[in-house]
């Protein structure tokens, strides 16, 4: 169980493995985000670390955990495994929802890459237990056969420059059916690593949880 305002390591059981976390929830928040890493990375990600950081100072609570363990993640296939990603990601949704510092807050998903396509499948499972997700640099393609049943509000932001996934994200905006948006940063790359550029992920992701993480949503 966490702390307010104090990082606190968490196990989540998914399948025959054990998960880690690391959940930390700002004094009187009403809403928590999930961050879902993209492929080869983990919570311990600093730019996923750099927008959870921004979103605490924005009054959200924040769970970085690993979707794979490390056994797991050697494993190339099993990283764009999207259903196994997503399966795990609904085990952490369930543990939110039954912890006692966390189950009365609205869940909302940030999804990075193969994180994202994960994040969009999960919640066209979920419904309106998931009541917002915002994809950086994500790869919704490759949960193509769900975004039709995705009601959450979703934000896609996409580097300027990362030509391929621009392409992808507009072709699975147009797919999806709940309010939506996409952000196209000038001049960034698939990364953000450009000057200013992350910041703007984390002001814009920010502005959209906040939006739709309310009290009055759950």
């Amino acid at each position: 169980m966490g702390l307010q305002g104090v990082e606190t390591l968490v196990k989540i059981k998914a399948d025959r493995v054990a998960l880690e976390g690391a959940l930390e929830l700002p004094s009187g928040t009403e809403g928590i985000v999930l961050f879902a890493h993209g492929s080869g990375s983990s919570r311990h990600s600093p730019r996923n670390n750099f927008v959870a950081k921004s979103l605490r100072e924005a009054g959200l609570g924040t769970l970085l955990m690993d979707l794979l363990s490390e056994e797991e993640d050697q494993t190339y296939e099993k990283r764009f495994d999207i259903n196994l990603l997503t399966r795990r990601l609904d085990s952490a949704t369930q543990w939110l929802k039954q912890d006692l510092q966390t189950n009365a807050l609205a869940v909302g998903y940030f999804g990075s890459s193969t994180g994202a396509a994960a994040s969009l499948k999960a919640a066209a499972q979920l419904g309106s237990m998931i009541k917002a997700v915002v994809s950086r640099g994500g790869r919704p393609d490759l949960a193509e056969e769900s975004l039709d049943r995705v009601q959450t509000p979703t934000l896609l932001i996409v580097g300027g420059n990362d030509f391929p996934v621009i392409e992808l994200n507009r072709q699975a905006y147009n797919q999806l059916k709940g309010e939506k948006s996409i952000i196209i940063i000038p001049g960034a790359t698939h990364l953000f690593e450009e000057p200013g550029a992350l910041e703007e992920v984390a002001r814009e992701a920010a502005n959209w949880f906040k939006r739709f993480l309310k009290a009055n949503n759950n």
